[in-house]
């Protein structure tokens, strides 16, 4: 970088107290930092270490209740302090903000177009019949189809891919200084993550604005950063480029989460979860933050006391610890891979799903007659074994969680088989599928909703064993603190209500919920999916420790293609209600042949900075298709860089792959080849 070169962004210890709870809560405490323009910084860090607040407060966002410190230059306007109208101005001009969740961004009475432009209008930098022109523009450079009919549309007529590139032409459509993304392709699946990342680098790369990313996905840190600044309790304790910061971390924070994360690249053995919980704002231990949680506080008295200061620990790093210099110059690299140890070929299936179907019937608005169907699930099969992991991934709307819902009972199967131990368990009476459930279980993705807030923790693990009548065959309260030793709670917080817990902690109650009955299979329907990195690590051990020690199946649902590699025995891979490729997981993982597989995994972010630029990536074009018209022939054709007329017109059969322990459903299967790479060169 020029040491010449003037920040657009200059930022000097900002501090940030909310007072609406009777007394000042510190939630950043003293952060520095410089963005410049063509510049990617991402703040990294997990919920409550400030990272959201600290982007808030650059634009001036922040409620009445906060009291801010310090200094905030934006080129040569001085943030703190000034008036409204000149922050409104500033917010018009200077300052573009993609905030997490597009769908609260939208106002869902106004047309996609109108509020892409109407910061324009309002600034006077765009005329009002002007407008619609200029919105069909930025939604083509966004990549939106149709941009002139989708000008017109409302949000919810958008996918949730769609919603947000709209919120990126929303935040570049007065090419902005500085762009603000805070958590942009959270809510993304892996594939639209990848096509977001892209129009925000390109778009980046036409204005040359600076930007602020904010994420806790180190693997999206790698893809796309510059400089990183990792937070934690509300302080900047490690900043540095991106490649020295992953490959030589000098904070043991920042070294811990790298090592807590799967790897969709390579690691299978045990994670190295990092101990405890993120503190709150609110009751922030002594000293340096970190010290309950970190190794190299143990025994040391000083890291308890005394609170370290952000220092240069080399000419590129600089690192909030005091014994920084003790901490290895080396790479923190994935652990080699180990033998997965699953179930046998020969044990029989505890679960066998049939070519199960589940049609939802589309009706019209006024009689209220079937007009057609939802084909949410159409025709798929697979087997779950005695302590064998079989996961189902794919994009949000492929029918994963309405394939674990029915075969639950919780959704009514339209047509195929559910046999469970051999038996069928389609079309039982109200009582008999309640006995059935006591050897199925479902633990569900968000641990907040899932828990009864009015019931005491243990009274919420009890309900399954009183609404079966067998409280107290099954050992009564002894059994519910069996069950919290079990998962790894203190039996002193059974007195407790969910709100007195956090993220992790309710997903561990969840999960003794469900052994409670002492079942033997396990539907996990996005089980990590809302918890931090350090703690997504404790409960993934968590599982595979269970498994090894009670012989479970687990049924493992997830988008999230690293901890699928992780846990898995087998993968199954889903789109629009159909198994497209199924295999172990290394196999799968290694040698895909489903060109949809391919796209999936080689748009999965991996967190290694010094292979971004040598991936390949296959970039899927497109949405989902809607499963009420699904296209003809082969499903994934309209997106598919080997699609021929062959595929337009033929349904492929789901059938075995020569050579491999693969079945797949493909008339074009086959590895990443050169043939291939010329025919995807020759789509592109």
């Amino acid at each position: 970088m020029d040491p010449n070169a003037v920040p657009v962004l200059s930022v000097r210890n900002l501090k940030v107290e909310f007072t609406g709870s009777g007394r000042a809560v510190p939630v950043v405490r003293g952060v520095d930092f410089d963005v410049y323009a063509n510049e990617v910084l991402c703040i990294v860090g997990e919920s409550g270490s400030g990272k959201s607040v600290t982007a808030l407060a650059v634009t001036g966002l922040l409620p009445e209740t906060a009291r801010v410190s310090g200094s905030i230059r934006l080129g040569k306007l001085e943030v703190i302090g000034a008036e409204p109208e000149t922050l409104r101005q500033m917010r018009g001009r200077d300052v573009g903000f993609i905030f997490q969740d597009p769908t609260t961004t939208l106002n869902p009475v106004l047309p996609v177009g109108r509020q892409i432009t109407e910061g324009q209008v309002a600034h006077g930098l765009l005329a009002k019949g002007e407008a619609p022109k200029r919105a069909a523009g930025l939604l083509r450079e966004v990549d939106i189809a149709d941009p002139e009919g989708r000008v017109a549309q409302y949000p919810h007529q958008f996918s949730g891919g769609m919603r947000q590139r709209a919120v990126i032409a929303m935040a570049m459509a007065g090419q902005p200084n500085l762009i603000i993304a805070d958590e942009p392709t959270t809510a993304l699946d892996v594939t639209v993550q990848a096509q977001v990342l892209a129009v925000l680098a390109r778009r980046q790369a036409e204005t040359g604005a600076a930007v602020i990313l904010i994420t806790h996905d180190l693997g999206v840190v790698a893809e796309v950063a510059d400089r990183v600044a990792v937070m934690y309790g509300g302080r900047i304790v490690e900043t540095g480029p991106v490649a020295e910061l992953f490959r030589s971390p000098r904070h043991p924070y920042t070294r811990a989460l790298l090592r807590s994360i799967p790897r969709i690249d390579t690691t299978d053995a045990r994670l190295d979860p990092i101990p405890g919980q993120p503190p709150t704002p609110s009751a922030l231990p002594t000293g340096c933050s970190f010290h309950p949680r970190c190794a190299l506080a143990v025994g040391r008295a000083r890291c308890s006391r005394e609170e370290p200061s952000l220092r240069v620990v080399n000419e590129l790093q600089q690192a909030a610890c005091h014994y920084a210099d003790e901490i290895p110059v080396a790479s923190v690299v994935a652990t080699p891979r180990e033998a997965a140890g699953g179930a046998t070929p020969t044990a029989n299936p505890l679960l066998v799903v049939d070519n199960l179907k589940v049609h939802f019937p589309v009706r019209s608005s006024i009689l209220r007659r079937t007009i057609g169907w939802v084909r949410a699930v159409d025709g798929v099969s697979l087997a779950v074994r005695p302590g064998e992991t079989v996961s189902l991934v794919g994009e949000s709307g492929c029918g994963k969680t309405t394939t674990g819902r029915a075969i639950m009972g919780l959704i009514g199967a339209t047509g195929g088989d559910i046999r469970f131990e051999g038996q069928s368990i389609v079309g039982l009476t109200r009582g008999d599928m309640r006995k059935a459930r006591r050897q199925m279980q479902y633990i569900f993705q968000d641990p907040y909703a899932s828990l009864n807030p009015v019931l005491t923790v243990e009274e919420i693990v009890a309900e399954p064993l009183r609404i079966h009548g067998i409280y107290d065959e099954m050992g009564g309260a002894p059994r519910i603190a069996e069950l919290f030793d079990m998962v790894g709670l203190s039996r002193s917080m059974l007195g407790r209500y969910p709100s007195e817990f956090s993220g992790g902690q309710k997903q561990r109650i969840g999960i003794a919920r469900a052994l409670a009955l002492q079942p033997r299979l396990l539907i996990l329907d996005e089980p990590v999916a809302a918890l931090d990195v350090s703690i997504q690590a404790q409960v993934i051990n968590l599982l595979q420790d269970l498994q090894k020690e009670l012989g479970l199946g687990y049924l493992f649902i997830a988008h999230n293609l690293s901890v699928v590699r992780h846990i898995s025995d087998r993968v199954a891979v889903m789109y629009l209600g159909r198994i497209v490729e199924e295999s172990g997981r290394d196999t799968l993982y290694d040698q895909p042949v489903h060109p949809y597989t391919q796209s999936l995994l080689s748009a999965a972010p991996v967190p290694d900075p010094a292979v971004r630029d040598s991936r390949r990536r296959i970039v899927l074009e497109g949405e989902i298709p809607n499963p009420a018209k699904p296209p003809s022939g082969c499903t994934f054709h309209p997106r598919c860089f080997r699609a021929t007329e062959r595929c337009r017109s033929e349904a492929p059969v789901f059938e075995a792959y020569p050579g491999l322990e693969t079945h797949t459903s493909c008339h074009h299967a086959g590895p990443l080849s050169v043939g291939a790479e010329r025919q995807l060169e020759a789509a592109r």
